[in-house]
Parts: C-alpha cells; structure tokens; sequence
C-alpha cells in the first residue's frame, strides 16, 4: 500500500509542477499610454493599460543604461558599441527619450505577464510594443540605440529565433550607418 501512496504523491508533484510552468496565455492590450517615472529608460518603463498599470520589459533588446548602477553592464554595453562610458550613459538618456517621444499617443503591449526581475517596486512583466504599427524594439535598434540582445520568446506569429536574426540585421545596418551610439565611437 505505500508504494501505490507514493507513486501517487509523485505523480501529483510532477503534474503540478507542469501546471505552475505553463506559461500564461498571450494578452493583447491595446490602448496602452505611457506612465513618466523616474525609473524608466529605453528597454523598460511605466505604462497604463486600461486600469492596469505595470513596469514593461521589452522583449529582445537592451539599451544603454541611464546611470552607473550596474558598472559591469554599462561596461559591457561600452564595449559591444565601441563607446566610451560617458557616451554609453548618454545613449542611454537618449533611449529613454527616444522612447519617451514615441509612445506620446496610443500603443499596443503584447504580453504573457512573465515576470521581468528588476528594481522597480510595481510588476515587472516582460512583453513587446507596437506603435504606429512597428515594434519598438524594431525602432531602437535600427536607431542605435539598443542592441539584439535580451530575453526571447516566440510571440505570436513569429518564432523568437526568427525575431532575434530580424534585430540583429537591423543592428548591422545601424552600425554600417553610424546610427546612435554607433557614431559616437571612441
């Protein structure tokens, strides 16, 4: 009687288990405004999405940080653009800008609500914008001021590997270009 208890009390963790790993289904929120805050930068900030208001983590790219809080990263970002520190950290603000401007009117948040750690205080989730019908993270790349880099995932209608080689075309042309802080080489 106790193995059958046993197999059971497995089966029961195991199932379980595939129940809390299940990704959330994908939401669509149309509508979505733009929320100022002190926090936000180009791959991440503060939006209202109906009564909903989270901190947004964009899928696929990272832009250059704001500030020295994370020294590694910002040293990594310098590297990867070929920039100084100082030119990094202002690509950064001009992200944050750049982001700002875009997203003055309406836009769409495709998202599974998955939980993007960071430092803000509010939730976190990670997801995609599409204003204007394009993608932001489309829009930052080609401007060079984000690099394909990032968390991933197959949103719908498009595979994520397909996503991430689009990105990383549009980063080679911004570079060949000497688009943002690809122009500001040391």
């Amino acid at each position: 009687m106790r193995f059958p208890l046993r197999l059971f009390a497995v089966l029961l963790l195991f199932v379980s288990g595939l129940t809390a790993a299940a990704p959330n289904p994908w939401s669509v929120l149309a509508g979505c405004s733009y929320v100022p805050h002190a926090n936000n930068d180009g791959d991440s900030f503060h939006v209202r999405c109906g009564a909903e208001a989270f901190v947004l983590r964009l899928y696929f790219v990272d832009t250059p940080e704001t500030n020295l809080l994370y020294p590694e990263r910002t040293r990594e970002q310098a590297e990867h653009f070929g920039a100084s520190l100082d030119d990094t950290l202002k690509a950064g603000a001009r992200a944050r800008s750049y982001v700002r401007e875009a997203l003055r009117g309406p836009f769409t948040v495709t998202t599974r609500k998955a939980s993007a750690p960071g430092r803000a205080r509010d939730p976190r989730f990670y997801g995609m914008v599409e204003v204007g019908g394009r993608n932001l993270d489309e829009m930052l790349v080609l401007q060079g001021l984000a690099r394909a880099k990032g968390v991933a995932a197959s949103v719908p209608g498009e595979k994520a590997r397909a996503h991430t080689q689009r990105l990383q075309l549009l980063e080679e042309q911004a570079k060949q270009k000497g688009r943002g802080l690809w122009a500001w080489k040391k």
